[in-house]
């Protein structure tokens, strides 16, 4: 939202002028057609096959920023990626670890009715500072901000399993996100900062792994913690992790010594605490909406009104400041603006299988807890498969097209869920999600490893978190709109039920299916088709996100992205016994 945008994507045929009064190719950028273009001071580049995306050869600054990518020796980068995998753990077991233990952590503190507040806090701090993360990034670097988010994350831990009561939990979850926050954005960054284009699949089917064995070893480590030792745990054993993580990044990870700034750096504290707010106040309202209170209730109409006054108000502060949080070219530029609003959606949709799948396999199928969840496991086996083999097709066909047949795929798988047999068998659903994670593989990283590859190194940060950002706004808004939807079907069935007496929301319900001998046969059957009609219409919701994703791929992102090679660009060390490599 500033006011210059120095970088701005022009045509299909994803080309771009540089600007700042300069004209076309006098910031190293020159059109380029076929895969081929002229750079200035690099001779000539080789680029993608014909149809894949176009090169942009950045010029005399290396990528038009001052700074250089990191091209490492594989050994000196193998104990920065173990770093950034460790990490990634700690944020992506978070969820899972926790939410299992939640009966012995009510039973101890008690605090029944605000136990959803350990995952909306953790959320709503980790979604409002990305961007403020991402920004610090690429003003002071990344390795300060990924060791202050370990350090943070660490203290959370500490904090939460030293917990007195549910309020101070909760308070000391939020603690946990503001350094969860640091992590996410600033590990994906750095993983493309460490390799060249044609191998960031590589690192990023890594970090998918991470997600992938998450989703699967959190709950069972969860479940062994809080039955066998203690909740308080769960917290703590993120401090092993998180220290091994924090000394190879300070012993390991080396950035370049950029150019002294003419100006010290300002930071935009005034439109950080303005977005701060925002998200706080609307995340608050998804979140709680429907839940502690009623949609059109005062409470709901309050924090709305009031985030859109917030908004309007940050617009204002980012267009005045000298280095806005949230910087204009990031909706200007079409490739980052599509990216954005596709990576949205795919927060939207994911929804689906995440939150109402578990519920369907138990409360549809009769399943217990842990087959429920793997049939939705089964889908973080094929996502990072086809994530890492994501670049032999992007790189013939492009990002777009990549991304294109990805969702094109998932659009049509979830609207194959609604037409499942009822009750029907457990591998329905799982070959469903096999598919679905094979597409959104497809889709997801050739989006995210495009888009880092059309800014330069003191970009990458802001452009990366707004992605991520963009991703978890859709996964808030996305749970309160299908939670809506879930409730709106039940209650709909359930108006004229052939009993009385029965739930009337899904949780209720679900908890009444698990244990049936308390209904009748047919009480329990009606039950049973109620929740299955409700999860397919949030599944035909989630079918409409795909929708928009394709929607916003056609008609905003050009053919083909605007790629900066790293042909022209001097390489850099992460460790000092590395040698440079010869960029390929």
């Amino acid at each position: 939202m500033s006011g210059t945008d120095d970088k701005s994507d022009v045509g299909a045929d994803g080309t771009r002028a540089g600007s700042g009064g300069t004209g076309p190719g006098t910031d190293g950028t020159g059109p380029s057609t076929g895969g081929t273009g002229p750079g200035t001071g690099a001779g000539t580049n080789t680029g993608p096959a014909p149809g894949a995306d176009a090169a942009s050869t950045p010029g005399a600054g290396g990528d038009g920023t001052g700074a250089p990518p990191a091209l490492t020796t594989p050994r000196g980068r193998r104990p920065v990626v173990a770093a950034l995998m460790l990490g990634m753990a700690l944020a992506a077991i978070d969820g899972t670890i926790v939410s299992t233990a939640v009966p012995q952590i009510v039973g101890d503190l008690g605090g029944f009715t605000v136990f959803s507040w350990l995952f909306s806090g953790y959320l709503l701090a980790v979604t409002v500072t990305l961007p403020l993360y991402g920004k610090l990034s690429d003003t002071f670097g990344r390795k300060p901000v990924l060791i202050a988010g370990i350090i943070l994350f660490l203290v959370g831990s500490v904090l939460c399993a030293a917990a007195w009561n549910m309020a101070a939990l909760i308070a000391f979850r939020i603690v946990q996100g503001l350094g969860g926050g640091a992590l996410q954005g600033t590990v994906q960054t750095i993983a493309a900062d460490l390799y060249p284009l044609k191998e960031r699949p590589r690192i990023q089917a890594k970090l998918s792994t991470v997600w992938a064995t998450s989703a699967v070893a959190g709950p069972v480590v969860g479940g062994l913690l809080a039955g066998y030792a203690d909740w308080r745990w769960i917290f703590l054993i993120n401090l092993p992790v998180g220290a091994v993580a924090l000394w190879l990044v300070v012993r390991h990870l080396h950035e370049p010594s950029r150019p002294r700034p003419a100006a010290r750096p300002r930071v935009d504290w005034a439109g950080a605490l303005a977005v701060f707010a925002t998200g706080t106040l609307l995340l608050t309202a998804l979140v709680q909406g429907g839940v502690a209170w009623p949609w059109l209730s005062t409470p709901s109409l309050g924090l709305f009104g009031a985030s859109a006054v917030l908004a309007a108000l940050t617009v204002v502060i980012e267009r005045r400041a000298a280095e806005p949080i949230i910087p204009g070219w990031v909706w200007r530029r079409r490739t980052i603006a599509s990216v954005n609003l596709a990576l949205g959606a795919l927060g939207l949709l994911m929804v689906a299988p995440t939150v109402f799948l578990p519920t369907y396999a138990q409360s549809v199928l009769g399943l217990g807890p842990i087959a429920a969840g793997f049939v939705l496991s089964v889908m973080t086996l094929s996502w990072p498969v086809t994530a890492a083999l994501s670049d032999r097709v992007y790189n013939r066909i492009g990002f777009r097209l990549t991304a294109i047949i990805g969702i094109g795929a998932a659009l049509l798988i979830l609207l194959a869920f609604p037409l499942l047999p009822y009750p029907g068998e457990p591998w329905h659903p799982a070959l469903l999600m096999l598919l679905l994670g094979a597409a959104l593989g497809l889709f997801q990283l050739p989006l995210i490893v495009g888009v880092q590859s059309t800014v330069g190194w003191a970009e990458r940060g802001t452009t990366t978190a707004s992605v991520l950002f963009c991703r978890q706004v859709g996964q808030s808004i996305g749970a309160a709109l299908f939670g809506a939807v879930a409730n709106g079907v039940l209650a709909a069935r359930l108006l004229d039920a052939p009993v009385t007496g029965l739930p009337d929301d899904l949780d209720a319900v679900a908890r009444a299916l698990e244990d049936p001998g308390t209904l009748s046969a047919a009480a329990t059957d009606y039950l049973r088709r109620a929740v299955d009609s409700a999860v397919d219409h949030v599944y035909i919701g989630a079918a409409g996100a795909a929708a928009l994703a394709l929607l916003a791929l056609i008609t905003l992102a050009p053919r083909r992205f605007p790629v900066i090679t790293e042909a022209a660009e001097a390489p850099r060390t992460t460790g000092a016994a590395d040698r440079q490599d010869t960029p390929s």
